[in-house]
């Protein structure tokens, strides 16, 4: 065989490997595990179930969009979850005031995002300006959300709001959820950003290799900090999706989510290490997380187990990114 097909052969494997790495992969192993519960669970393809599972993995999928972008940039954010709780809290607040519906409503939607993006901003800016592991820092944060967020109402829930926002989170399109489609427009628009805009090469650059974009003479501080602010605003706009559904703000909401999230967007192939990863794959990622969670809720899997199972899931996860993250760079030093 000569050195030249040997090459070729190389180069066809080094395609095919990468290619099931990244979300065909993903996507492959959610089809299988669709296909499992067509069989196994009763009731799974029903379109009423469908669509269940597409309103149920709505805040997963825009909580993790935040998500990735800050681990891209090597950061962890373990707040969103208590972020979220405190952005409905006081959303539920503004909606419930003396204001008119309308303006209500809206006031309601900007205070949830602005506070999102002011927790993701005081995340970034201590983790940034103190060189503190964002791991602290949002743990920090996670604590200090919570607490406001129970302070606000002294842990009193806040409900009464107006009935047609209410509606939307029932509403559908052509057969498909309306919260739905807005996390589906989310991921889209955060696709392109990362995909075709300076700003989001800018987060794979500094992820790959921080230190060479700033000895580049680019200020890597105010990446960072953005990322965390859209992790933080995504948080704000997971609340206002979770009052239209349940119709109400409690302080105790949220526990757990970060959690989901991070191995909804570890699962849809975005490294831990930073520099690598899409939203795409970490749609994909949510949607097998929902898909598992519902397949095994109809077979008749407790809520115990179902746990378990999720904590497993986060582990294997976390193993399986290893595992990528050796594969690619010896794929990396075997490219031509």
């Amino acid at each position: 065989m000569s050195t030249e097909t040997v090459a070729r052969e190389r180069v066809s494997t080094t395609r095919i490997t990468r290619w099931i790495l990244g979300e065909t992969g993903i996507g492959l192993a959610l089809l299988a595990l669709i296909v499992f519960f067509v069989i196994a669970a009763p009731n799974f393809a029903t379109s009423t179930n469908l669509a269940n599972i597409q309103t149920q993995i709505t805040l997963n999928t825009i909580l993790a969009a935040g998500i990735t972008f800050v681990i891209l940039v090597a950061g962890i954010d373990l707040s969103v979850g208590a972020v979220l709780a405190l952005c409905a809290m006081i959303a539920g607040l503004v909606i419930t005031s003396d204001l008119p519906t309308g303006l209500a409503v809206v006031a309601a939607v900007f205070a949830a995002v602005l506070t999102g993006l002011a927790c993701g901003l005081v995340n970034g800016v201590v983790s940034e300006t103190w060189a503190i592991p964002s791991f602290i820092v949002t743990l920090g944060m996670m604590n200090i959300a919570r607490g406001a967020a129970l302070q606000t109402t002294d842990a009193a829930a806040v409900f009464g709001f107006p009935e047609g926002f209410n509606r939307f989170g029932t509403a559908t399109f052509v057969g498909i959820p309306s919260v739905f489609l807005i996390a589906v427009a989310i991921i889209v628009i955060g696709h392109l950003v990362l995909t075709r805009t300076v700003f989001g090469r800018m987060l794979f650059a500094i992820g790959n290799n921080e230190e060479s974009v700033r000895l580049a003479g680019h200020r890597t501080k105010g990446y960072k900090v953005a990322a965390f602010c859209i992790s933080g605003a995504l948080a704000g706009v997971a609340a206002i999706i979770y009052m239209t559904r349940l119709h109400t703000a409690t302080p105790i909401i949220g526990n757990g989510y970060e959690l989901s999230a991070i191995a909804a967007v570890i699962i849809g192939g975005t490294s831990l290490f930073g520099g690598k990863g899409s939203l795409v794959g970490t749609f994909l990622g949510a949607c097998l997380l929902g898909v598992l969670t519902n397949g095994l809720l109809l077979m008749g899997v407790g809520d115990f187990a179902r746990q378990m199972v999720t904590g497993a899931v986060i582990i294997l996860a976390v193993i399986i990114d290893y595992y990528r993250q050796r594969l690619s760079s010896r794929l990396a030093l075997a490219s031509p």
